[in-house]
């Protein structure tokens, strides 16, 4: 996956489409990249603000994808987009006008739902929308339903751009997986930080200190590989998932395309025979041979 840098995430969010595929590969990129989450909070924001009012709303629901995807791994985008959200819906009703309400309210809904955030900051999500006002709590199938649905306006059978399939194939070449120096590291783990038995061997508080330094560095590296490669498999997941809606639409195209070449064909046979005609027709009228490049 893509190493990450202020400007490619710039160049990432300018490229964003209102698609569930294009707002889920972002999101698995940014969650791979969690810990830099302040930044990416920040630069989101930036660029949401800058954007045209027709991808706002995308922006939010990209955020969305982020906090509730990325809970499994760590609290740090729920806790970083906290600071902004509030505003960011500010800005994109304002923007909107009564145009995206609903779907914001879909958004807000679904964060009520789960408990993404604490009723206070729920609240003041709230009265952005509707004032003091509260709406109506929707079902959970119906919350369910629209969490299913509402990460894009155009058709998630949409066929992938092949650039975007090649962006995603390039980005898998230096996946977590591949990453022999960090396997090997894990390899090397002394067997006392994996086995509770040995636990024993510990006899004073200066070797424990120290062990516990050691239990503390493997907690992490497995912690920080095991999400790496939770989200490798993700990505793996959708590239899967790009790659049958890929090689359907080729299908498509090409039984489209054997029907346009027979199509084609019978023009050209019944033009053929036209012009075989009205060369014997010329050939036979007064005034002699007509003489014709074939």
């Amino acid at each position: 996956m893509s190493s990450f840098s202020e400007a490619a995430l710039e160049k990432k969010l300018s490229e964003l489409s209102n698609s569930q595929q294009s707002v889920q590969t972002l999101s698995l990129w940014l969650i791979h990249h969690r810990k830099h989450s302040k930044t990416i909070v920040h630069v989101w924001y930036n660029e949401l603000v800058k954007a045209p009012v027709s991808r706002k709303l995308t922006f939010l629901y990209l955020a969305n994808d982020v906090i509730q995807n990325s809970k499994r791994k760590g609290p740090e985008f729920t806790q970083d987009f906290a600071p902004v959200i509030v505003d960011a819906f500010k800005h994109v009703y304002k923007e909107c006008e009564d145009g995206c309400k609903k779907q914001l309210g879909r958004v807000l809904s679904i964060w009520q739902e789960r408990a993404v955030y604490e009723n206070e900051l729920l609240d003041q999500l709230s009265r952005v929308l509707y004032g003091e006002k509260k709406p109506t709590k929707r079902s959970y199938e119906s919350i369910q339903a629209l969490n299913d649905n509402f990460a894009g306006q155009t058709s998630p059978a949409e066929p992938p751009q092949t650039s975007e399939l090649i962006r995603a194939l390039q980005e898998l070449e230096n996946a977590t997986s591949e990453d022999s120096l960090l396997r090997q590291r894990i390899s090397s783990l002394p067997a006392e930080v994996q086995d509770t038995s040995l636990l024993h061997r510990i006899t004073d508080k200066e070797s424990g200190a120290r062990f516990s330094r050691q239990v503390d560095d493997a907690c992490m590296l497995l912690a920080d590989y095991s999400g790496r490669l939770a989200a490798e498999i993700d990505d793996r997941r959708q590239l899967t998932r790009t790659l049958t809606s890929f090689l359907q639409s080729q299908r498509d195209g090409l039984v489209h395309n054997e029907h346009k070449l027979e199509e084609y064909k019978r023009k050209l046979a019944r033009v053929s025979q036209v012009r075989k005609e009205l060369r014997s027709r010329l050939n036979n009228l007064p005034g002699g041979h007509h003489n014709s490049s074939t």
